[in-house]
């Protein structure tokens, strides 16, 4: 008799496992995620030398593999400096509440179908929950707080500041995440991620939902704090951000591992959400075992090297934008598209699926819907940037009728000069004055 495996696990295939097989995959989990951000640093150092027209590492190891090891290792022997007016125990636990959250975040990330491990039954994936999708968003909130006490432990106004502007920038473009995936449980019908995979057997979101998909890469960037939208830790501005006073060491180290953790929870939500997840993309998929047994886990792989090399071919390619365009692009742009888009994915997924567009007056309603959904985010638009236009044009006035009136006074190349009429102008020589007189 030969066991057929299911191919799609469902939230029915989770919680049976034996607990050492949990522990397994969950070491497993562990040891995928610590080996990604050493290699991942060595990845990213090296790609974007190669677009610079440089080596990069290539000194510890072959091809410089050795090299984000060397700086562990250095970064974990270094001597941890506590500074005199820190709060020790804050300044010490927010490295850790950076990292934990970040792990925790993977745990829904499905890798494949389910496969036999050890002579066990089990999904390719540690655990999956009715609500997992809101939980790696809850996850991401609370690594903003391991940023906000690194900053506000510190004691110092630079790291205040920069945790400030952190926790500023993850919720406003957490809210607009969090619309992008509206439209997914609208056609997907769930928040299980193992599901939501399933649900993109024939097509997957990305083509369904494209808007959705583009705003959560913007989303993507500004949650990770990557370039373009790294303000937190604005050198030029903030010094060194929230982590100013963390000397490289340990902790330094957990800092930078939990910013690399978030940037692969992105990478592996994006492809689970919108590249199909573990399935294979077309023409390999006409291949029947494509999506059966271990080769998923290459399929996902791919899909997910390819999006962080994305991430990185950004960071190499544009610049670090002001935080009031950080902002304004979150508040002002993202969510009010989002919500339009929500409303139109809602409007056509009631005439294509309820009632598969068999009732005539929900498709009017539907299609009197879109029109209102349109007319009015063209009306925001214009409005918009007509306000947006006349408040260049107040700035220009002012800034010209600055320089009319500098123009009336005394000036050299532009640039306001002292008085004419002072001692030394007359070539009076100021004798000086012994020290200690009034």
């Amino acid at each position: 008799m030969t066991l057929v495996l299911a191919a799609d696990p469902t939230l029915a295939d989770f919680g049976k496992d034996p607990l050492w097989i949990t522990i397994i995959k969950a070491v497993m989990l562990f040891v995928i995620l610590m080996l990604g951000v050493l290699f991942g640093v060595w990845f990213e150092r090296k790609l974007i030398s190669r677009m610079q027209n440089r080596y990069g590492p290539n000194r510890a190891g072959k091809f410089g593999l050795l090299q984000s090891v060397a700086d562990g290792i250095k970064m974990g022997l270094k001597e941890d400096l506590f500074p005199r007016t820190v709060d020790k125990i804050l300044y010490l636990l927010a490295p850790i509440i950076m990292v934990v959250p970040a792990f925790l975040a993977f745990s829904i990330v499905p890798f494949g179908p389910m496969v036999n491990l050890f002579g066990v039954q089990t999904p390719l994936q540690l655990v999956d929950l009715p609500v997992a999708v809101l939980f790696m968003l809850a996850m991401g909130a609370i690594s903003v707080y391991g940023v906000v006490l690194a900053g506000w432990s510190s004691r110092s106004p630079y790291a205040l500041l920069g945790g400030l502007r952190s926790a500023a920038q993850v919720v406003s473009y957490e809210i607009a995440m969090g619309l992008s995936f509206v439209a997914i449980f609208l056609f997907a019908g769930t928040l299980s991620t193992s599901e939501i995979v399933a649900a993109q057997e024939q097509t997957w979101f990305v083509v369904l939902l494209l808007p959705s998909f583009l705003v959560y890469v913007v989303c993507m960037f500004g949650e990770a704090a990557r370039i373009p939208f790294d303000l937190p830790e604005g050198e030029g501005e903030l010094v060194g951000g929230f982590q100013t006073e963390y000397s490289s060491s340990l902790k330094f180290a957990l800092i930078m591992m939990g910013e690399y953790l978030h940037t692969f929870t992105a990478s592996g939500i994006a492809v689970t959400l919108f590249l199909g997840g573990w399935r294979a993309p077309y023409p390999i998929s006409l291949w029947e075992g494509a999506n059966q047994g271990w080769w998923p886990v290459l399929w996902f792989l791919i899909k997910f090297v390819l999006t962080f090399s994305f991430i990185v071919w950004v960071r190499a390619s544009l610049p670090r934008v002001r935080y009031d365009q950080l902002m304004s692009l979150g508040w002002k742009v993202l969510i009010p598209v989002n919500l339009a888009w929500i409303l139109l994915v809602a409007a056509v997924r009631n005439v294509l699926f309820v009632n598969a567009g068999t009732f005539e007056g929900d498709l009017y309603v539907s299609a009197g819907l879109g029109v209102i959904i349109v007319v009015g985010a063209l009306a925001i638009w214009m409005r918009f940037d007509t306000v947006s236009q006349r408040r260049k044009e107040a700035m220009k006035a002012e800034v010209e009728a600055e320089f009319e009136e500098l123009s009336n006074e005394p000036a050299a190349g532009g640039f306001p000069v002292p008085p004419l009429d002072l001692p030394h102008y007359h070539g009076v020589q100021h004798k000086e004055i012994p020290s200690g007189t009034n």
